[in-house]
């Protein structure tokens, strides 16, 4: 774990109280450094700041050694990726005047501070001048010490954004040997998955294009098991099936919902016929897809009593899957039954029940799933072992040790197995994403957590990224995309990927390196990597420090500040729309129950309009 306190030893010596200001500034000067925190000299200012911890410099590739300077070139790069070295901030540049503007600022300290110890005591003239000029350095003083406590700030933020933190490793992907082995038909079945997980391709991620249809939000986006089609939902309730790669809608059609689309898949092995999908309405439709591009028809299998944010696909099954709502509800579907939704469990704490907004079957014992919602705890169940008289029936589950007794209400907005079912990936309300090993005993601790974006405003999902779940993904209420290196928890590629200002979701193309993301957009975007160079994260501290002060400022002023967004949006939607709706529907449009009630009935054909902007 490095540490991020980036403090280095005193000054040598210490200056005499007689020492003359041109002394200590030389002094100064030659130690570089300010009120005992190290200053690089210009020359290796770029290094010096390039991690999130501010302690030390990213290793570089696996078998060099760490006397490389910066701007000597390496006898071989075959690794894409790069120096493995990243500004936080703007670029290296920039970085360095910085370092010399505070350093003149040091220096007028300094003078300053020598002019108040040659000030004539007796024998002169103490006029309304001298009283003017100490005036003038108490004014002084107060500028210093709020520039002092604002370093101090600024120093907490970095102690803060560096915690936790690891070295990142050496490139587990060389370009050139890789390529050459592919020439010869050596190792050529492992190319691609190697490729989709290197670190230099991620660092070269950029905007590809958009796909622009909906007239909505776009809260879901899934592709097929051969990713050659994407489907997404939206507000605007419709599903699309994108022929991405030529950026052309195969079919739209209008999904049966009565709100919000949250999620639509393809089932797998289905032959891309089968399309599960579920809704603010709390339904769980299916539709049949035709080979001619046409929906056949959607029909509703199960109906929870509140909200319903995800679905879980078991790999294996063309026919079955799990849905999760806000009623605290579980369902397991059947298609293959004249009744197809079968309640495995309501998800309690203690009496209480937990309303649930993200579910995820393990690909590797498909009998087992988690899910999470409405309070900190990660639940994993069995399918096979389900006794709510028992525990009620959790198999086990997960919390960071800190949110345990934490009196700040805090949600799991998403989570997600990795490639293998080892990892377990949960994100947050307005705190960090935390990684669990899903093999450990029940209350084990998180492994790493992830900081830097803010999942705030909305239900903002979570995806690995990698075909070995290399990387963790995530949006911000920023705007921006963030992917972390999972093993050292550093951030190593940040986009803007919403105009809007919510990035909601992020899908992984199941075998190319590329992804799609969607959020406030009505579009969605298409990322590749085929950047020149790698990123150079600019811009990327001042953002982590305004999400993480933004952050602060809104856990002081509301004690749940989730359901009050959610509030607002309902509110603001609710108040835009029912002129109209009154007009069309009658006195009737007053009866629409809030989505969010759990205790909410909605078993027949009617229920609540849309709210615009409600992703999760």
């Amino acid at each position: 774990m490095a540490e991020a306190d980036g403090k280095s030893p005193m000054l040598n010596g210490g200056s005499d109280e007689n020492q003359s200001a041109e002394d200590q500034l030389k002094e100064e000067d030659a130690s570089g450094s300010k009120d005992g925190q190290s200053q690089s000299s210009s020359e290796d200012a770029p290094k010096e700041i390039a991690e999130v911890s501010g302690d030390k410099a990213m290793p570089e590739a696996e078998g060099e050694t760490g006397g490389n300077k910066e701007g000597e070139e390496e006898e071989d790069t075959d690794s894409m990726d790069g120096s493995g070295l990243f500004s936080l901030t703007e670029d290296g540049e920039r970085e360095s005047e910085g370092g010399r503007r505070e350093r003149a600022k040091d220096k007028d300290r300094v003078k300053r501070a020598a002019r108040k110890r040659i000030r004539p005591g007796g024998g002169t003239n103490h006029s309304s001048s001298s009283d003017d000029d100490d005036d003038d350095d108490e004014q002084k003083e107060e500028e210093e010490d709020d520039d002092d406590d604002e370093e101090e700030d600024d120093e907490a933020m970095e102690s803060w954004l560096g915690a936790e933190l690891h070295d990142l490793r050496g490139p587990i992907w060389q370009a050139v040997p890789s390529l050459r082995s592919r020439e010869i038909g050596k190792n050529s079945h492992q190319f691609v998955r190697r490729v989709c997980g290197a670190r230099g391709l991620v660092q070269r991620l950029e905007l590809q294009g958009r796909l622009e249809r909906h007239t909505g939000c776009v809260n879901t986006l899934h592709f097929n098991p051969s990713g050659t089609r994407l489907a997404s939902g939206s507000d605007d309730l419709r599903v699309v099936i994108w022929d991405w790669a030529v950026r052309r809608a195969e079919l739209e059609f209008d999904s049966g919902h009565k709100s919000n689309v949250f999620q639509a898949k393809f089932l797998p092995h289905s032959g891309d016929s089968t399309l599960a999908m579920c809704a603010r309405d709390g339904q769980i439709r299916v539709a049949e897809l035709s080979a001619t591009q046409r929906c056949k028809n959607t029909k509703r299998v199960a109906q929870h009593k509140g909200a319903a944010h995800k679905l879980a696909l078991e790999p294996d099954s063309p026919c079955s899957f799990l849905s999760a709502g806000e009623d605290a509800v579980v369902y397991g579907i059947d298609l293959r039954l004249d009744r197809p939704a079968n309640k495995l469990v309501v998800v309690k704490e203690g009496d209480k029940k937990v309303g649930l907004y993200t579910i995820f079957v393990n690909p590797a014992k498909t009998h087992q799933f988690a899910v999470g919602g409405r309070d900190q705890y990660v639940r994993i169940y069995d399918q096979r072992k389900i006794n709510e008289n028992e525990n009620n029936g959790v198999l086990k589950k997960f919390c960071p040790s800190h949110l345990v007794s934490s009196e700040s209400k805090t949600n799991i907005t998403c989570l997600v197995y990795s490639h293998d079912g080892t990892e377990l990936l949960a994100s947050y309300n307005d705190e960090d994403i935390y990684l669990f090993d899903s093999n450990h005993s029940d209350g084990a601790d998180y492994r790493r957590r992830y900081k830097g974006h803010r999942n705030n405003a909305t239900v903002k999902g979570v995806n690995f990224y990698g075909p070995c779940s290399e990387f963790v993904v995530s949006g911000s209420d920023c705007g921006h995309i963030y992917l972390w290196d999972k093993h050292s928890a550093r951030i190593v590629q940040f986009m803007e990927g919403d105009r809007g200002g919510v990035v909601n979701c992020l899908e992984p193309h199941p075998h190319l390196p590329g992804m799609a993301t969607s959020g406030l957009d009505h579009d969605i975007k298409l990322w590749a990597p085929t950047a020149e160079n790698p990123t150079a994260l600019k811009g990327l501290k001042e953002v982590m420090k305004k999400n993480k002060r933004e952050r602060d400022e809104d856990s002081v002023r509301h004690g749940d500040q989730y359901d009050t967004q959610l509030l607002w949006f309902l509110m603001r939607h609710m108040r835009n729309r029912r002129p109209a709706r009154a007009r069309r529907e009658g006195a009737d449009a007053d009866t629409d129950e809030s989505w969010s009630s759990p205790d909410s009935s909605e078993e027949e054909d009617g229920g609540p309009d849309h709210v615009q902007c409600m992703s999760s």
